[in-house]
Order: C-alpha cells, then structure tokens, then sequence
C-alpha cells in the first residue's frame, strides 16, 4: 500500500490535514484536550462547592455537620440557596451554650447530692447512683448554716467594712 500523497497535491501539506492512512493527529489532541479540560472544571467544582464545608471543619465550628448537610442538599437538589446558607454559616460563630450548661447541671447536681452527670438517669438506673452520704449532707448543711448572716447583722456587715 502506498502513503504518498496525490501527483496533484502540492508539495508541503498543513499538519491539521489527515494523513493518507487515515490518522488524525488534531483530533486526538483535541479529544485528549476536552477529556482533561472536563476533569478540570470537574474537580474545580466540587472544590469549590466544598469550599463552605472545609472552612466550617478547619475553624472547628460546633456547625459543621449542618454546613456538610447544607452543602450535600445543594450538590443534589441544584439549590444554589443551599450552598450559600452553608457558606454563611461557615463564616460566623455560634457561641458554644453546651459548656456553661454543662457546667451549672453539674453544680445543680451536686447541690443535690447526686454526682455530677448522674441527674439524667431515670428509673431503676438512678437508684443504683451513689449519693452523698448522710455526714457529707449533715456537713454541707452545716457549713451552709455558718455562712448565713441573719438580716440585722446583714446591714451592719457593710459599714463596719467601710470603718475598717
């Protein structure tokens, strides 16, 4: 089989024409080129559409399983308004109420005898908690006892402080 070009064609052909076998050199390139430009956009995207989840989880926001919803809400529902409740919500900070909440059930329960974190056990499980035993109360009560000011010496409290 001969490759030679055609008696009437002329003598130095462009690189974009095909070749007598058939091959196409442009067009492989350009598929090569769309299939990587695809993957590009592609990958661009979904960084993109993870943006408000990566900022939620790398400033250790309390909100971040509501921003990773959000964000997978707007990946399969097409709802731009989604990912931009995400993003703003990545961007503030919530105060952390579970703290301080911890904290006073805590002291409301040991005020009450019960060890701390013992207060949410219901039935037969909060009869197997160890309470404070009846010297600790007689004591607690006590030292209570001795710290109360009754309300006559309460007022001369102040002025004997301001004398001093």
């Amino acid at each position: 089989m001969e490759t030679s070009p055609h008696a009437a064609a002329p003598p130095h052909l462009p690189f974009f024409l095909p070749g007598p076998d058939g091959a196409d050199p442009v067009l492989v390139g350009t598929g090569i080129f769309l299939v990587l430009t695809m993957l590009a956009f592609g990958l661009l995207f979904l960084r993109l559409h993870t943006l408000p989840e990566r900022m939620a989880h790398r400033g250790h926001k309390l909100q971040f399983e509501i921003v990773a919803v959000l964000g997978l809400l707007a990946l399969f529902t097409h709802m731009h308004i989604f990912w931009v409740m995400g993003l703003l919500l990545a961007l503030i900070d919530l105060p952390d109420f579970t703290g301080p909440l911890r904290r006073i059930a805590g002291s409301a329960e040991t005020m009450a005898g019960l060890k701390p974190g013992a207060g949410d056990i219901i039935g037969e499980d909060a009869a197997a908690v160890p309470t404070q035993s009846h010297d600790a109360k007689k004591e607690l009560a006590e030292r209570h006892a001795t710290d109360f000011v009754p309300p006559q010496r309460a007022a001369e409290i102040p002025r004997a402080r301001h004398e001093a």
